[in-house]
């Protein structure tokens, strides 16, 4: 019987499996970088063991760390989760070899499928239906358009769709590149890309005594950058006897690599509903909440109960019930190249509805840091329809207060409510045709009327502020009939708006023909010209206010009155657009170089995602100031870059200087 259980890992996945070890009665142990120092999953553990460092390659990915801190915490046995070192069969043997219990799959089974390529070997063997590799030194223009993969990872790291014959050695060096620096194994291989192919798993859970249960399908085809963001279960759509033969392959693929534990068989169905094996995770999937849902079951309960030696409990698993939804929360901008976002989370409130579950690794007050995945939270529904728990889904997540970095929230309530989506037309090139759709102006009306509660709550506040009376000097003195004007900037589009209002004896009145109803610091509620009320709640941290309404939430910068004329930046510049570690930069740059616009020039890396810095325009760059290793801030000034006739009217005025 397990006592005292270690998770080697952190944020959401660790405080999820807490929460089962605190129903078993399990002690847990948690490990944490010093970045991570403060965070939720140390918070609620009932040890905690410090890795010094912050970057995951000196905490978390440092299996020897992790084993001795199991040993020093007095944990009889280890957890890995998802990611970091829960498929490395190193580490898996380090933690047997010590004397504890690994709770995962036999060493065995994760070196058969450490690698895609000697996988996929064996799925063949097995019968399992997969695509035939293609040699891409070989390839021609009719075995376009290509995948290609890092044979050792996932998470979408090193992967790149070929679609032209003339780019495929540029993009297997850089396949290559990004799989050796996410992975230490940079072998690609390639194999025939499936346009508008649905990427289908299989939830597998085996014991030692040769019992393997098949936990229905999964649908996680809506992905961008080939990671996952919406998934549920069932998946809609399939007939019985595909079920039927997506079961029967991933049983096969457990019992050929002698599985145990909780795994996913991963499938792409193309068009015409053929599946493909792709890959099997021999670990617990983010995903796993939605199949926890409709069987009924503990994922994690089960995987300690196979780990301590127990068969599962009945010969087969228990009938599915109802439809469950999962929407995963990132702090990132989808509307500007899916760019992760650092910062305070002042507060994450996600309506407790029945049906609803939260898996999060943050609370109120938390950071969100540059150095590990920006998922703030998963919210999964559940109910007896797939409709119902899609709208449950989409109502919930609207109503949701996320005060702090920009995040995907508004995209995923868009997502759930597509035609496309709501009619399971669905394939992992949704966010390719629709992004834009998905990603609008803000509403021009509902931002006016945001903008307005915003100023009426500041001056509402101003008016209960304590503080000295007035001083009159002179024959000077305010004149409250005055308009008063304040200034916002609305983020992440950057626009500037002006709030106008009056200061009367009733209150403030609007310039533009609302009538107020209500002003505190954190709620006004407005009467539009239509006759239509409207409630506005707003939260203000530093110069941001964060306005809630019941169909969205705009956050608004306050402006000064007056712009510094010392704010701007030179012609050119390139600015790192988050804060990251600059990998590596274009071969041969410098300054002085002639470059071409849209060129490739840096490799940013933050929050497990590789960003180019592009050339904005063609002509010579004139400063670098980044270098492979250089940890750079947002804003931080990495190049610059100047056009010709820029360079050459510099080169005439610089006898003037």
């Amino acid at each position: 019987m397990i006592s005292t259980l270690l998770v080697a890992n952190r944020g959401e996945i660790a405080c999820r499996i807490f929460r089962t070890c605190r129903a078993l009665g399990i002690a847990t142990v948690a490990v944490y970088s010093d970045a991570d120092a403060d965070a939720l999953h140390v918070r609620e553990a009932d040890t905690a063991v410090r890795l010094p460092g912050a970057a995951p390659a000196d905490t978390y990915l440092r299996g020897d760390l992790v084993v001795a801190a199991a040993l020093a915490a007095g944990a009889d046995a280890v957890h890995p989760g998802y990611g970091f070192l829960s498929e490395n069969a190193g580490f898996a043997r380090a933690v047997q070899d010590a004397g504890l219990v690994w709770v995962g799959p036999p060493v065995k089974a994760i070196e058969l499928m450490a690698s895609k390529t000697r996988a996929k070997e064996l799925m063949a063997a097995a019968g399992v239906p997969l695509l035939a590799p293609v040699d891409p030194a070989g390839a021609t223009a009719d075995d376009l358009p290509l995948l290609l993969k890092a044979a050792a990872g996932g998470g979408g790291r090193g992967m790149r769709v070929v679609r032209e014959l003339a780019s495929l050695e540029s993009e297997l060096t850089e396949a290559s590149a990004e799989a050796a620096a996410a992975f230490g194994d940079g072998e690609v291989f390639a194999e025939p890309y499936v346009e508008r192919g649905r990427h289908v798993e299989v939830q597998v859970m085996a014991d030692a005594h040769g019992g393997v249960w098949a936990l229905g399908t999964r649908d996680c085809s809506l992905q961008r950058r080939h990671q996952k963001v919406v998934e549920e279960a069932p998946a809609p759509g399939l007939d019985d006897a595909l079920r039927t033969r997506l079961h029967d392959a991933a049983t096969a693929a457990a019992h050929a690599v002698g599985y145990q534990g909780a795994g996913t068989v991963e499938f792409l169905l193309s068009a015409d509903g053929r599946p493909y094996f792709l890959e099997m995770n021999t670990r617990l999937q983010v995903e796993h909440p939605v199949t926890e849902a409709v069987f009924g079951l503990d994922l994690v309960a089960l995987q300690l109960r196979v780990a301590e030696g127990e068969p599962l409990p009945a010969p087969a698993p228990p009938e599915p019930h109802g439809h469950a939804v999962e929407a995963r929360l990132y702090a990132e901008d989808p509307a500007h190249g899916w760019q992760p976002q650092t910062g305070i989370l002042h507060t994450l409130d996600v309506p407790a509805e029945p049906g609803i579950r939260l898996d999060t690794g943050y609370t109120d007050g938390d950071t969100v840091g540059v150095h590990y995945d920006p998922m703030l939270a998963k919210v999964i529904a559940h109910a007896p329809t797939r409709a119902e728990a899609v709208r449950l889904l989409a109502r919930t997540l609207e109503r949701a207060r996320v005060h702090g970095p920009v995040t995907n929230r508004d995209l995923l309530v868009r997502s759930l409510r597509h035609p496309d989506f709501l009619a399971a037309r669905l394939d992992t090139g949704f966010y390719d045709r629709h992004l834009a759709a998905l990603t609008p102006a803000q509403d021009g009306a509902d931002r006016h009327l945001a903008v307005l509660a915003a100023a009426l709550a500041d001056a509402a506040a101003r008016q209960q502020a304590p503080g000295p009376a007035p001083v009159r000097l002179g024959a000077w003195r305010n004149i409250a009939s005055q308009p008063r004007t304040k200034r916002y900037r609305a983020e992440p589009d950057g626009t500037e708006h002006e709030a106008a209002y009056r200061a009367t004896r009733t209150g403030p009145g609007p310039e533009t023909g609302e009538r107020v109803v209500a002003a505190a610091p954190d709620r006004v509620t407005l009467e539009t010209g239509d006759g239509l009320t409207r409630r506005f709640d707003i939260a203000v941290h530093g110069d941001r206010a964060y306005v809630d309404t019941a169909t969205g939430s705009h956050t608004l910068t306050a402006l000064p009155r007056f712009t510094d004329p010392t704010d701007r930046t030179e012609p050119g510049s390139l600015l790192a657009p988050m804060p990251g570690t600059v990998v590596r930069v274009a071969d041969g740059l410098a300054a002085g170089a002639e470059v071409t616009a849209g060129q490739p020039l840096i490799w940013l890396e933050a929050m497990k995602m590789e960003h180019r810095i592009l050339a904005p325009a063609s002509g010579t760059l004139t400063a670098l100031h980044a270098a492979p290793g250089l940890q750079v801030e947002v804003g931080a000034l990495l190049a610059v870059v100047q056009d010709a006739q820029t360079v050459v009217q510099d080169a005439q005025e610089e006898p003037k200087r």
